[in-house]
């Protein structure tokens, strides 16, 4: 039996904020579970996490060894809410810059699309609570990603978006390779040449509540570095194509 929604949290150093997060999915009318990957945190993610949530069967806490990064954390979590049978899955930053209610707009979304995306950078959308230097690498690193990966997708570093498992299951996961943050462009893109209808949905971006953001120069540049090698490696194959033609002309 599929298992309906799940909002995937990757967390590392995130006491702070996790339990207004997680508190939050639980509140959505659509009935949300929240799925806590967390890169051993050394500040007590995890056990907080236990402490106030170990009875609540709605609330999954996996606790990641192996090598930390953002990527790992994610692709982790969507390989383990499909193999859960999620109907739907969504994926959301724990500092509070993600609002739990736009995952309201997002499930809806659902029932059009494929994939929907939190996005700041279409009408309605936006970012509050930073400087004007923030906005304008957003808007340059998106301008850059969507020509060099091919998207259409306005908003393509957003981490806060949903999907159908079976756009997910498409996705050819033992080709992922970012650890950090390209792990956003990594399955877009595979989503997205792959056919799949990827809807936007207006979202204003918070800055973090408390804590200190894990988004440095060296991730951003490794990120634009990336994005040659994603096309490369995770573009669908000449049987997928032709797959993807037939469904097509039914």
């Amino acid at each position: 039996m599929k298992r309906r929604a799940v909002a995937i949290l990757p967390t590392y150093n995130e006491r702070e904020n996790i339990v207004s997060a997680i508190e939050g999915v639980l509140s959505r009318p659509g009935r949300f579970d929240a799925m806590v990957v967390d890169d051993m945190s050394p500040d007590g993610t995890a056990g907080l996490v236990r402490e106030r949530f170990g009875a609540e069967p709605r609330v999954l806490l996996i606790e990641r060894g192996g090598p930390r990064g953002r990527g790992y954390a994610g692709v982790e979590g969507f390989r383990r809410a499909l193999a859960l049978g999620y109907e739907y899955i969504f994926e959301m930053d724990a500092d509070g810059s993600h609002d739990p209610a736009s995952l309201d707009g997002l499930l809806e979304a659902l029932g059009r699309a494929d994939a929907a995306v939190a996005s700041r950078l279409i009408p309605g959308g936006g970012e509050r609570g930073r400087g004007a230097a923030r906005r304008w690498i957003t808007l340059a690193a998106n301008v850059y990603l969507r020509a060099a990966l091919g998207l259409k997708t306005r908003d393509c570093t957003t981490g806060f978006r949903g999907f159908r498992r079976e756009a997910l299951e498409a996705v050819p996961w033992e080709k992922m390779r970012a650890a950090g943050p390209a792990v956003v462009q990594e399955v877009l893109f595979a989503v997205e040449s792959r056919g799949f209808a990827v809807e936007e949905v207006p979202f204003m971006f918070e800055e973090r509540r408390a804590g200190k953001s894990k988004l440095n120069w060296k991730l951003l540049v490794a990120g634009f570095a990336a994005a040659p090698g994603i096309r490369r490696r995770l573009a669908p194959s000449e049987g997928e194509m032709k797959q993807m033609g037939k469904e097509t002309a039914r």
